[in-house]
């Protein structure tokens, strides 16, 4: 397991704005108030599995399967993970269309 800092350098090494972050739901539990979730990036044309990264950086528990437990409901959880990764990868915002807001630095798609 990594450190946050260490995490935060290695997603910075492979991320940028701009950048599309795939969401994958692997379970929703049985009250409906978590989801488990993976997330895959596209790097050097080959899909990589960043989910580990993604839970080491946001301190969220890991699952048996490698996805990340996502709690909460009624809203989009893969858009909220997604936003929390960009949100704490660039607190201070990027330069874009949203700028001011690092949680929309990141795109990001069902598969």
């Amino acid at each position: 397991m990594r450190t946050v800092n260490e995490a935060k350098q290695e997603l910075h090494k492979l991320l940028k704005p701009g950048d599309r972050v795939y969401t994958i739901l692997q379970h929703v539990s049985r009250s409906g108030m978590a989801r488990d979730i993976s997330t895959i990036i596209v790097n050097d044309n080959r899909l990589r599995d960043i989910t580990y990264l993604v839970a080491d950086l946001l301190q969220f528990p890991r699952r048996d399967d490698g996805s990340v437990r996502v709690f909460g409901c009624g809203m989009d959880m893969g858009f909220s993970l997604v936003y929390d990764l960009g949100a704490t990868l660039w607190p201070e915002g990027f330069e874009g269309e949203h700028g001011n807001d690092g949680g929309y630095a990141l795109n990001r798609e069902w598969l």
